[in-house]
């Protein structure tokens, strides 16, 4: 090999892998179909509607009203939260009328009255359009064993469940003529079951409206576009038009929540326009592991939120390996009336080209701005602010056409979106991202503990870990975990923890660093030892290497990475030519100042509504980068915004709607600031209520003042009233601090049945029902924020359930939505 061969195979070997996007060659419409979710809504309210809302769900799965399956999660009850905030269609598992699981086999005589009931109720919901009947769930395993390989012994089942299928569509169709019915609904592909099913239903005439099958296994990622393929083709073979299809369960726990994984899973689905729901291993109404909380968004939820921000045609993208699993994949929109691209990837670590091709001078000029941010895992239940610019750049269209954005240095677990629209005068704002770095437990010294791998594609049905182990079995005395870290500058740190806690109340660790005096780290409960949560606090640190120890104290708690990240002040900067729009704005790129993504211009009528994070409840600065005023609405609150001028608004803990309204208004960015201040709220205590009935006031040294109001509800005369004195009328945010801990164990060992708690709060002549999700342990407290409005003078707030149990209720604060 000559030295020029060499360089050139040296070269070739250094080149980073390219994901193309070619913009001219359409897929169609964007159809955000793989957004959906099983028993992804347990109540009303659980997710919030904030947290629900800008995801732009398209299908859901739940069970039938009433159904003995789960405590919750009844498809009729969730259709007012799910249709209010933009749903598509709920798919009722109609089976899920039974309790046990697998289902009880009693026979169809038994099923048929079921059947029955479930239709009448469906077809008497003023929507009952957007509901989909799914008559059998995993046929090929439960009842009928359509998977045997014994062709007699599978023909026999084939033909009692074909009949069973007409038997029961028929039944459907008769009490609900217009209804939509999906199936079979297997729990893995079946090519040789497929064939017989349509070609028998087609026969029968009882063809689903709605093909629906499961991709649960851990080579789905590797197989579905063979599935997917060999479906149409028998379609095609038998003559019957392309049905819809809805992958009504997909992905494992190991996918669930992280960003690098999902992101695998939903460009195969886009790029295939089919639907999916994700799979429900764990507990219900937190979006498959979307949501922490009710309103927390985690990394997954970012990725479904740009999954969502997706607008014009979603374009073909050449992977550096297609149908692989756990490799860089995306998937990408061109949108030419906004003259923007979008790319959404993840999947590998690294470096990587995104290259796009056939980026048209007319749409976007000479020259593109491209903006990179990264949606980080952040656990199950991690919350995760708005994702991180780390780039933008001006890049100039090549000769051919091309535009190259190199990114480095990729997480795994990530995923990251790049945004490409033409390039104004000026240059923008320089992205800048504190310093950061991350340490995995297992790579630490362990004293007392062990070394678990986690989530692996050998053991899909496991739960994510970072560099898949995790350090557990830290229960002994002298258990604890020595991280070495090294950082570049004397100051004061944010020391991120990924930990699990199930022992039921929180737990704790001291810190310590380099064996000086111990600070406490409380970690609240989490599902199991596994589901991740994130605890920041904060450490200072001179510049140099130091030891930081996390050694066990009053619990066990499980560690899967720490990131030490630079302490700045909070801050976000939301672009309005990514917002959410309503009406007719136009998308003006002449300057390039400040985000680089340009300006949005709003006329009358015309909304752009912002996903806003706060990382606790308080006060915040807003301030609109605009030409002239605008109108930000906030919690029913409306206030003007001068240009340029901070407004301090209160926002709540997660994701905060902001709407922002004008005329003939430049929007470039509503930037947001702070940490969540408290001066300015009113704080009440449980002791400072006046309780009536069997509610009464308990001890905990959980709680904020070392009590809490217990026993409330369960009767219209136990009831606890707080008077509140507000120094002027208007708009309120009334936060509650609760806890609730209540279980209905329907015997699954794979989903934590956690029952969510009500509350009828009523602030003068107005009472509202409110939803408080289940914590994982009666000692841990969280808040729900709800707005209320309040006369000058003396308020009386009361909380009362007069047919259930209220949840515990330790605190809460009132606070003028404009501080």
């Amino acid at each position: 090999m000559s030295a020029a061969q060499l360089s050139a195979a040296q070269g070739a070997e250094r080149a980073a892998p390219r994901l193309s996007v070619d913009l001219a060659d359409s897929e169609g419409p964007v159809m955000r179909g793989a957004n959906g979710a099983l028993y992804g809504l347990s109540d009303d309210g659980v997710p919030s509607d904030a947290a629900l809302e800008p995801l732009k769900v398209t299908s859901i799965s739940q069970k039938p009203e009433g159904g003995a399956q789960h405590p919750n999660g009844d498809a009729i009850t969730v259709s007012k939260s799910f249709f209010r905030n933009g749903g598509g269609e709920i798919n009722v598992m109609m089976q899920d009328i039974y309790a046990k699981w697998p289902y009880e086999d009693l026979g169809i005589d038994d099923y048929l009255p079921k059947v029955d009931k479930i239709a009448k109720e469906v077809s008497a919901t003023p929507n009952s359009d957007r509901f989909v009947y799914i008559p059998f769930n995993e046929p090929d395993q439960i009842w009928y064993d359509l998977g045997v390989s014994d062709q007699a012994t599978y023909e026999k089942n084939r033909d009692r469940f074909f009949q069973d299928w007409k038997t029961v569509y028929q039944r459907i169709r008769a009490i609900d003529p217009d209804a939509r019915i999906a199936g079979p609904n297997e729990a893995a592909y079946h090519t040789r079951l497929l064939k017989d099913f349509l070609a028998f239903a087609k026969r029968e005439n009882v063809l689903p409206q709605i093909m629906t099958w499961h991709e649960l296994g851990s080579g789905s990622l590797r197989d579905f576009q063979g599935h997917y393929d060999n479906y149409r083709s028998i379609e095609r073979e038998l003559g019957i038009a392309p049905l819809k299809i809805n992958i009504d369960e997909y992905a494992n726990r190991r996918d669930l929540s992280v960003p690098g994984q999902l992101v695998q899973w939903v460009s195969m689905l886009e790029r295939n326009k089919v639907y999916g729901n994700m799979a429900y291993w764990d507990a219900a109404g937190n979006l498959s592991g979307h949501v922490a909380r009710s309103n927390i968004p985690n990394g997954g939820w970012w990725l479904f939120r740009w999954y969502a921000g997706l607008t014009g045609d979603t374009v073909k993208v050449t992977p550096p390996q297609a149908n692989t699993i756990d490799t860089l994949q995306g998937l990408a929109s061109y949108d030419t009336k906004r003259r923007q691209a979008q790319v959404v990837l993840g999947g590998a670590a690294g470096d990587a080209d995104v290259v796009v091709k056939s980026v048209d001078r007319k749409v976007f000029g000479s020259s593109v701005t491209a903006t990179v941010a990264e949606a980080a895992w952040s656990g199950y239940e991690g919350a995760h602010a708005a994702p991180q610019v780390l780039k933008r750049v001006k890049l100039k269209v090549a000769k051919d056409g091309t535009v190259t954005v190199p990114l480095t240095g990729m997480r795994k677990m990530s995923a990251y979106r790049v945004v490409l629209n033409p390039a104004g005068s000026g240059t923008p704002a320089t992205p800048s991202a504190p310093w950061s770095a991350s340490y995995e437990a297992e790579d630490a010294a362990i004293t007392g503990g062990q070394v678990y791998t986690q989530g692996t594609v050998s053991n899909a049905n496991g739960y994510a870990a970072s560099g898949t182990q995790d350090v557990g079995s830290l229960n002994t005395a002298s258990s604890k975990v020595d991280f070495r870290v090294s950082v570049p500058r004397t100051g004061t740190y944010d020391l991120g923890i990924l930990y699990g806690n199930q022992s039921g109340t929180p737990a704790t660790q001291k810190l310590s660093v380099d064996g000086g005096t111990a600070t406490t780290v409380t970690y609240p409960s989490t599902e199991n030892w596994t589901y991740r949560a994130l605890k920041t606090v904060p450490v200072s640190l001179t510049a140099g290497s130091h030891t930081l120890t996390l050694a066990k104290d009053s619990k066990e708690v499980t560690l899967d990475r720490v990131d030490l990240t630079a302490q700045t002040t909070p801050s976000a900067r939301y672009e309005a030519t990514l917002a959410d729009i309503s009406g007719k704005p136009t998308y003006d790129y002449g300057s390039s100042a400040g985000t680089g993504t340009g300006t949005l211009r709003l006329g009358s009528g015309d909304k752009a509504v912002f996903d806003v994070y706060a990382p606790r409840d308080g006060y915040y600065t807003l301030t609109s980068r605009a030409s002239a005023a605008v109108k930000l609405s906030l919690h029913g609150q409306s206030v003007t915004a001068p240009p340029d001028r901070a407004l301090r608004l209160y926002l709540v803990a997660g994701n905060n709607r902001v709407t922002a309204t004008g005329s003939g208004v430049g929007l470039r960015s509503l930037d947001v600031s702070g940490a969540g201040s408290s001066s300015g709220t009113l704080a009440y205590e449980g002791s400072d209520a006046t309780l009536a009935g069997e509610a009464r006031l308990e001890s905990s040294s959980y709680a904020s003042a070392g009590s809490f109001i217990g026993w409330l509800g369960n009767s219209a005369a136990s009831t606890a009233q707080f008077t509140v004195d507000a120094p002027k009328a208007g708009r309120y945010m009334l936060v509650i601090s609760y806890a609730n801990n209540d279980r209905r164990d329907n015997g699954h060992a794979y989903n934590t049945d956690i029952v969510s708690r009500t509350a009828d709060v009523t602030v003068g002549d107005t009472t509202r029902k409110v939803t408080f999700k289940n914590t994982w342990g009666w000692d841990d407290y969280w808040t729900v924020g709800v707005p209320v409005d309040l006369k000058k003078g003396a308020n009386v707030v009361t909380f009362a359930n007069a047919s259930a149990w209220a949840p515990n209720i330790d605190r809460v604060e009132l606070a003028p939505v404009l501080g």
